[in-house]
């Protein structure tokens, strides 16, 4: 008897990958199309065909009623309130409220506990000046949605903000847009804020924000949205079929996460590609002393650069002040290898009975110093006045030796 030959085994079928990339496109399409309109939804009150350009009024056109402050090339700075503490910046309008849901200020520079308001009238009671509450984030003022307030009716013929509270530094009022909150003008916005350029501060090393400083809807967010909402179409699918989508799941679910994370760091490098080229703008072909006095602390290193032509010879004992930290961080930076006192957290300096004949004191846009030329008496923060001589002074600034 002899063995028939053997049969051999059937190759295993190998799954086409056709339907998980059907699959694919359909959860990503849907996740992207659904998360964009879901926003629209909620963010674009105005005609969805059609509907009203967007109004604008620049800082030329504005007028102090209250207040003082004046015109400059970036805008209408403001640089003091009234006796009631109230700075009021207003102009003449003329368009249909029903038109414009959003009122959306330009404002830079306003310091925490400044508060602001929006005032407007219109034809429907010409008399009355109605108001609403602005929110203020991070220094600027959030886009105003009006579109549901009482009196926001008729032809509207003034607007104005309002602003409460002290502040020491200018506050720049750049423009005003009425806003009609088309989708396509909502997306143009948010468009802008996320690719508005970035420029390198001291938080850049940990962490780039991404695109202006107060958005509506921050990129990552509606990345992560739009990944998440893709992942959990793609498992309902998976659901359905199995055995043909199941197996592919986790490394679908991998692909969209890593999609999104790619599409933010293609925007952190287009802004890096931008901040390269103001850099090079602002170094290159430059001596050492030039690169210092171009960059942000070079009125300060100016500075430093004169108290050391009047210091003796290192070692001699040097005490840095001045009112924001980054200043007394790189004042005594720049003034070593002296033997540098400064208090990096607090704007402290220290008490009179602890300087002695010999130290030198640098004061750099500190308020609280006061000096007496006739006397020669130093003074700092009310306290018992010392002997000392005047060897240098700037625009707010002084070297003083202690006697």
């Amino acid at each position: 008897m002899t063995d028939s030959p053997a049969v051999p085994a059937a190759a295993p079928a190998t799954a086409s990958p056709w339907p998980v990339r059907a699959a694919v496109f359909a959860a990503a399409t849907v996740g992207i199309v659904g998360c964009v309109v879901g926003y629209l939804l909620l963010a674009a009150p105005g005609s969805w065909t059609g509907g009203a350009r967007p109004l604008q009024w620049t800082a030329r056109e504005f007028a102090i009623t209250h207040g003082a402050g004046q015109l400059t090339r970036d805008g209408l700075a403001l640089t003091a309130t009234d006796a009631s503490g109230t700075v009021v910046v207003s102009f003449s309008t003329t368009f249909r409220s029903r038109d414009y849901p959003v009122i959306a200020w330009d404002v830079t520079g306003i310091p925490e506990g400044v508060e602001a308001a929006l005032l407007w009238h219109s034809d429907y009671q010409p008399a009355r000046v109605s108001a609403r509450q602005l929110t203020v984030e991070a220094g600027h003022i959030a886009p105003a949605l009006v579109a549901g307030e009482r009196d926001w009716i008729g032809h509207v013929s003034g607007l104005a903000l309002v602003l409460r509270g002290s502040f020491s530094n200018p506050i720049v009022v750049h423009a005003v847009t009425a806003k009609p909150q088309t989708p396509a003008q909502v997306l143009a916005d948010r468009g802008n804020e996320w690719l508005a350029f970035e420029p390198w501060n001291g938080a850049s090393i940990n962490n780039v924000v991404g695109g202006a400083d107060a958005q509506d809807l921050p990129l990552p967010l509606l990345l992560a949205a739009m990944a998440g909402s893709a992942i959990l179409i793609y498992a309902g699918l998976a659901r359905w079929k199995p055995r043909l989508l199941g197996p592919s799941l986790a490394a679908v679910s991998a692909a969209f996460f890593l999609g999104a994370w790619f599409l933010l760091d293609l925007r952190w490098q287009w802004n890096l590609l931008r901040q390269v080229e103001i850099t090079r703008a602002q170094y290159a072909g430059k001596s050492w002393r030039e690169r210092h006095l171009a960059a942000e602390d070079g009125p300060l290193f100016a500075f430093i650069e004169k108290v050391r032509a009047k210091l003796p010879p290192p070692p001699a004992r040097v005490f840095m002040a001045a009112d924001v930290h980054y200043f007394r961080d790189r004042g005594a930076y720049h003034l070593y290898p002296y033997n540098v006192y400064f208090d990096p957290w607090r704007n402290t300096l220290p008490p009179p009975s602890a300087l002695r004949a010999g130290d030198y004191l640098v004061v750099y846009q500190r308020k609280g110093v006061q000096y007496d030329a006739a006397e020669r008496h130093l003074r700092w923060d009310g306290l018992t006045p010392v002997n000392a001589d005047l060897l240098l002074f700037d625009a707010g600034a002084a070297l003083f030796r202690i006697e």
